[in-house]
């Protein structure tokens, strides 16, 4: 399979009207800031927006967004497997703003933390609980050691189970994106 293609964010900037950007972070870092004209998908809600996308394809350069780049490979690669062609935004929306090219963020919502300051606040709360009660009660270190367990596989793999499952909480799932009418939009 050939490499995803990628773009830097001076690049997408410059390209910014001729691209359809995609991001597919939570709706909740979606609504904390985006790269504008973006619009939200899901990763986990990639195939369902396959024809979506592939119609989007067929008319400009898709440029798929993340926080970070990690997400948005991902999904390169699974739409490569479709035949639909997408860039990523290295470095994510985080080298996009380090740059100091705006962020949209939708008027009078209150953005969460991005995901990856979520995931570092459950894994050392849980790593810290499993210290403090291991102090009385020894097995309860294995808390820690399985939290240092799941960090070590998420690295290798680039993947997080715990990013999966704090993405599914209610305030990581504003009820202002409407995944339809995204996909409406971006057929039509």
């Amino acid at each position: 399979m050939a490499p995803t293609p990628s773009l830097t964010a001076d690049e997408a900037h410059a390209r910014r009207r001729e691209l359809t950007v995609i991001d597919v972070r939570t709706p909740g870092e979606y609504t904390s800031g985006h790269v504008p004209g973006a619009h939200n998908i899901p990763l986990d809600h990639l195939e369902r927006a396959l024809p979506a996308l592939r119609a989007a394809a067929g008319r400009a350069d898709l440029l798929l967004v993340c926080a970070s780049g990690a997400r948005s490979a991902t999904a390169a690669r699974r739409l490569a497997q479709e035949g639909i062609t997408a860039a990523t935004l290295v470095g994510g929306t985080t080298a996009w703003q380090q740059l100091g090219h705006d962020l949209d963020r939708p008027a009078g919502t209150s953005a969460p933390w991005a995901m990856d300051r979520q995931v570092r606040l459950a894994a050392g709360s849980l790593v810290l609980t499993g210290l403090a009660l291991g102090r009385r009660r020894p097995k309860a270190r294995l808390l820690s050691a399985g939290i240092a367990a799941g960090l070590v596989f998420s690295a290798v793999t680039n993947t997080c189970g715990m990013a999966k499952i704090l993405a599914a909480l209610p305030y990581n799932r504003p009820a202002s994106t409407d995944l339809d009418a995204t996909l409406a939009a971006l057929t039509g």
